[in-house]
Order: structure tokens, then sequence, then C-alpha cells
């Protein structure tokens, strides 16, 4: 059913899906805005100083996850990882949020859900949001044995939410002008295998960030504009411009990949187009209106990599090279933004 690769309906579009959706968001008033965003990185154009990023410690915060044992919802581990990264992100926010709430998986089970928001100077009215998924995948449905078994998921998802962990305590150690949250969306990898016997069920992924797209933390929250984090530790990473972030937040990925070529990681970020994928970025842009990209490993040639909803999903994968290129990269789209606004 998938036209750019065979894959779950979790992440890679079918052509109408894609249609629709980019048809949908590029009739917007604030996509059309965004086409005229001067996003520019000149060479000459100097770097924003950033707080340090300690992929160590980013490593580290992947272990602890893991340490938990699976993060499916409403399992007892899912609940005990939660309250770890509570504490954490309540240690280094200025402000933070908990969603708790219920929503129905694919085969009518009920998911006890919650979002974790940490917000950042929330009283200013220009704000950067920052997003990952913190729950694990229940199901296997990649590798060849134990497919009804939950997977470890080191890279899907610990480390974007390891990243965003780490990026808390910089954002607490060198406080932006701007505001920032970083937003864990729950209940986002409980979408339906491919070998699912059961009816297609549409949306199925992503249902945390669905459900905040409708209830955000703050009535009517806008960002000026979103970066999604979605397995981003791997050791083989390749980060390709993917369509639904290049055909509705073009200004966003040319910026966070004219960044991340300056700070010498265009080995990483290449600038190549990648197809439309399915992640909780089109869901923000569907509900709250802003221009949100995917940064996500994925290759037009290896697909989402060989480990992907598989049991080896695990910590020999985990390089904190890829981790301290993709923090130093968000870090630096924020504090350079910050420096552009206090320039204006």
């Amino acid at each position: 059913m998938n036209t750019l690769k065979n894959s779950t309906p979790k992440q890679v579009l079918t052509l109408l899906v894609v249609v629709t959706a980019l048809a949908f968001l590029s009739s917007c008033d604030w996509f059309k805005k965004s086409e005229s965003t001067d996003t520019t990185q000149p060479e000459d154009k100097p770097l924003a100083a950033i707080p340090a990023f300690n992929a160590d410690s980013a490593f580290v915060y992947i272990e602890r996850q893991l340490a938990f044992g699976n993060r499916v919802p409403t399992s007892p581990s899912h609940d005990k990882c939660a309250d770890y990264l509570i504490a954490h992100f309540k240690q280094h926010a200025d402000t933070f949020y908990i969603q708790k709430y219920v929503v129905t998986a694919f085969d009518g089970t009920k998911l006890n859900s919650t979002n974790i928001i940490a917000s950042f100077n929330p009283q200013a009215a220009t704000r950067v949001m920052l997003s990952a998924h913190w729950d694990s995948r229940p199901f296997a449905d990649q590798d060849t044995i134990d497919q009804n078994r939950p997977i470890p998921a080191a890279n899907d998802a610990g480390s974007g939410v390891a990243v965003l962990m780490e990026v808390a305590k910089a954002l607490q150690s060198q406080k932006p002008d701007i505001g920032v949250d970083l937003v864990l969306f729950d209940s986002e990898d409980y979408g339906q295998p491919s070998n699912s016997t059961l009816p297609q069920v549409e949306n199925s992924y992503c249902l945390g960030s669905q459900y905040w797209a409708k209830n955000p933390h703050v009535a009517n929250y806008k960002a000026d504009f979103g970066i999604n984090l979605d397995m981003v530790g791997a050791s083989d990473a390749v980060f390709m411009r993917e369509q639904v972030s290049v055909t509705n937040a073009d200004w966003v990925s040319q910026y966070v990949w004219g960044l991340a070529d300056r700070l010498g990681y265009a080995s990483l970020f290449v600038p190549q187009m990648a197809g439309a994928i399915t992640d909780d970025h089109l869901y923000v842009m569907q509900g709250r209106q802003f221009p949100c990209i995917d940064v996500i490993h994925y290759s037009n040639q290896s697909g989402f990599g060989i480990h992907w909803h598989t049991h080896r999903d695990d910590m020999k994968w985990i390089s904190k090279n890829t981790l301290q290129a993709v923090g130093r990269t968000v870090l630096q789209a924020i504090y350079q933004y910050n420096s552009e606004k206090k320039a204006a």
C-alpha cells in the first residue's frame, strides 16, 4: 500500500494521504507567511554562542530509560519512567505541565497516557518548540522473532528524549530571551502493524501529539517553529530533509540543515529530499498551525535502519557522536534565533 517503501503505516504516508495532508497544510495562512521568512545563513554571519551539550550525559539518559523496561503505555514500567522524566524536567524548567489522558489504540486497547511539557520563559511571546515521543513500541513487527514482544527502543525513541533532557539542562544554564517548550508526546508508537489482521485504522500512530494538537498545554498555543526529534542517536544515522517538512516548513528545514552544515555535521544532516513521513510534526502543524519539521533517521536507500522496530534497537546502536551532533544543532537553532530576534 505504500508508495515510497515497504513499511508499516507509522512513518511513510500513502500517496492519497500525502496529497491530502500537503494540500491542506499548504493552503493555510501561516504556511504562506512562512514562505517569505528570511532565514539565510551566510557564512560570514557569526554563530551565536550556545551552552555545552554533554553527549555522555545524554547517553546515560537513554540507559536509564531502558532500565525501566518497556515504556508501553499502561504498563508499570511506563509509569515509573514517566515519574523519572517528570522529576528531571521539573528540576530544570521554569514552568512544567503534565497532561493525563486516555486514548484508544487501533485494537481497542485503552492507553493511559502522559504528555510531559517543560517550558522556559513562559511569558515570552516568541517561542520555539522541540518535541519527541517517549513511549516505546509494543511490537517488534519488523523483526523475524518475538514480533509480539516490546522492543528496547533505545533509538526509537530513547534518543530524542535524552537529547531534550540534556537541552533542558543547557537552557537552564544559559537562558535565552525567547520562550522554549520541550514537549514529550506519549502513545506515539502504538500504531497498527503492517501484519495486523484487523481492519485498517487511519491515524493509528502519534496519538499523543494528536491529543496535544487539539488540547495544547496553553490555550491557543503557538510557536514560531517546531523541531520534532525521532530516532536521533544511532551510529548509522542519516537525517534527510523530509517531504512534509520541506513542503510546509521549508524555511525551518533550510535553517536547521544550514546550521548543521556550519557546525560540521553535513555528513549526518544530508540536504537531499526524502519521502513524506507520518510523524508527530504532521499533527502539530495540522492542529496548531505553525511550521514544524521532522529530524528523523531516514535514508532513501536504507529506510529507517535495520534496527527499526526490532529487538536490535538497543544501546549497541547508540552513538555519542550522533547525540552530540543533534544536540548542538538544535541548541544552535534556538540561540541563533534568539540572537536574530534581539538584533531585529
